[in-house]
């Protein structure tokens, strides 16, 4: 049995084994696993029930890392996108007035409609246009992104009114925690000591606990919250999704969501080594593992799902196969009934290993022809643009509408294809319309 699964996986053609595989499901899951706690809070406050969240998130995100695992044989894991879970609770249903099973109904159409997109394949064409320098750029963008998230979330760099941005406390018991495992990882990955990130992980949470800085859990499990309030939900408010300013709701989750996960499939891509030719092989595979999983978590009762730029985690450990992605699902599962033992994996753990996966993917940025001016701008507005916006499609939205601009000025209008010109106008609506 041991060697189907590993033939059916291509470990050997991979260059991969069961035990750097399962290392990075682990990996991945502890980089990601805070959603289990965010997504509540966030949907939590559009009136949904936090602890159906909390199940549904979790068995949506253990649903969509293992379909990507086995159907795309990938180490991409996917669950609830930040920023549109955000969009959903705090734009639609408290700016709006809209109540939380119509929000859910609209992330069921989008689900529907990516469904259909994928169908058509129009995601891979749009995926397979995108030029090897932006692709390039926006790998290194969502480098750049996660390391700014991993300092924020460990209190290195925080909010200021003055100059918007500044460096934080260095001396609280949080932000040293953080720089102990930076040190730590640092230390470890300059060694080339196999599982770096993951063991650096393991480390500083030990420290943690062991100076108070981390609560050590009083008890190990706990129940399943049921879902009942959430489940179908969605199938149950459809026929009020009937006024313009709630169509524009269902574009927005499926606009969003299509470039968030088609710039973290290329990104991620990239860091792995998987791309040839400028395209990424069994792409139709990983996009459709995303749209179901979509469909399937608005039915749950969660906000749109999405494929996560922490799986870059689990790859940087050395995670090639899908078997990494159904380790990480099976992790999703078992959270469940370990919720309490969640509470050990804090920011400050996680955020060593975001920075570290910033300095990784912004290799990419190498592959950038920044000799060419009408190259370089494009890919600069998508390198920047992702941590200045909080927003991966926003960043992609800057460098797309720029690139048809720059190679006409530089009288290569030709060479851009007939999707990266729409693709310019669907964006200048998108940052017109949808972000009024």
């Amino acid at each position: 049995m041991a060697d189907k699964i590993a033939s059916f996986f291509r470990f050997k053609e991979l260059g991969t084994n069961y035990k750097t595989e399962t290392l990075a499901g682990i990996t991945t899951f502890i980089s990601m696993v805070y959603i289990l706690f965010v997504n509540p809070e966030v949907l939590g406050a559009a009136g949904m029930d936090k602890g159906a969240v909390f199940t549904a998130t979790a068995f949506a995100t253990a649903f969509g890392c293992i379909l990507m695992g086995v159907i795309a044989n990938y180490p991409f894991a996917i669950s609830a996108s930040l920023g549109i879970n955000a969009f959903f609770a705090y734009s639609v249903c408290i700016g709006m007035h809209v109540p939380w099973q119509t929000a859910m109904s609209g992330v069921f159409i989008a689900a529907v409609l990516f469904v259909i997109l994928t169908a058509l394949k129009l995601r891979e064409k749009i995926i397979d246009s995108i030029p090897a320098d932006l692709k390039a750029a926006i790998a290194g963008g969502i480098g750049l992104f996660i390391a700014f998230i991993g300092l924020n979330n460990g209190g290195l760099v925080v909010a200021n009114k003055s100059t918007l941005i500044s460096m934080g406390s260095l001396t609280s018991p949080t932000s040293l925690l953080t720089i102990v495992g930076i040190i730590i990882v640092f230390v470890l990955m300059s060694a080339r000591v196999p599982g770096a990130i993951f063991i650096g992980m393991v480390i500083s949470s030990i420290i943690g606990m062991l100076t108070g800085i981390i609560h050590i859990p009083t008890h190990l499990v706990a129940g399943i919250p049921s879902i009942h309030t959430t489940f179908l939900a969605a199938l149950t408010h459809i026929d009020k999704i009937n006024t313009p300013q709630l169509f524009v709701v269902v574009l927005t989750f499926l606009l969003v969501t299509f470039f968030d996960t088609a710039g973290t499939l290329i990104g991620l891509a990239e860091q792995a080594g998987y791309m040839k030719d400028n395209k990424l092989p069994r792409a139709g595979r990983a996009l459709a593992a995303d749209s179901t999983t979509m469909l399937f978590g608005s039915l749950l009762g969660t906000s749109p799902m999405g494929v996560y730029v922490e799986s870059s985690a689990g790859i940087a450990v050395g995670g090639r196969s899908g078997f990494t992605a159904v380790i990480t699902g099976i992790m999703f599962i078992l959270a469940t009934f370990f919720s309490p033992l969640l509470g050990v994996i804090t920011s400050q753990i996680t955020a060593p290993a975001l920075i570290v996966v910033g300095v990784l993917m912004a290799k990419s940025l190498s592959q950038v022809n920044w000799n060419k001016f009408e190259l370089a701008a494009p890919a600069f507005l998508i390198t920047i643009g992702m941590p200045l916006t909080y927003s991966i499609s926003d960043g992609i939205a800057l460098g797309f509408i720029a690139y048809p601009i720059t190679m006409i000025a530089a009288k290569r209008g030709k060479e851009v294809n007939l999707m990266m010109y729409a693709l310019a106008i669907v964006f200048v609506i998108f940052l017109l319309v949808l972000k009024d």
